[in-house]
């Protein structure tokens, strides 16, 4: 097998069309319009060269997963989501990166990684 990378994530949230004005809006990323209809309620979203599946059922509590976005810039990607009223940790160095935190409409944990570069 040769690993290409990620392809998509699938992330559960409870309210599909406030979840995507949110991952589109202060996040940046665009829906794509070639989700079958799967008789559920959701989304698929390009992240970059990824994707994230937004599905319309219940958050898992809170027990450290997390969605890991990659930026280039940490503290103008959290001046830009506080400008939009997200509320985001402020960044803090992690290994050779830094990396700071906010929670989807959902519930979800978003983490943002800028890598030392």
């Amino acid at each position: 097998m040769r690993l290409l990378g990620i392809h998509h994530v699938s992330i559960n949230v409870d309210d599909v069309p406030t979840a995507v004005a949110f991952y589109t809006g202060p996040l940046g990323m665009t829906v794509r319009t070639d989700r079958p209809d799967f008789g559920f309620d959701g989304a698929w979203l390009d992240a970059g060269a990824q994707q994230i599946h937004l599905i319309e059922a219940a958050a898992p509590a809170d027990l450290g997963q997390h969605l890991a976005l990659h930026v280039a810039d940490i503290d103008a990607s959290v001046a830009e989501l506080r400008a939009d009223g997200v509320a985001v940790t402020d960044p803090m160095p992690v290994g050779t990166g830094r990396q700071a935190f906010l929670h989807d409409p959902a519930g979800n944990l978003v983490e943002l990684q800028q890598p030392a570069g």
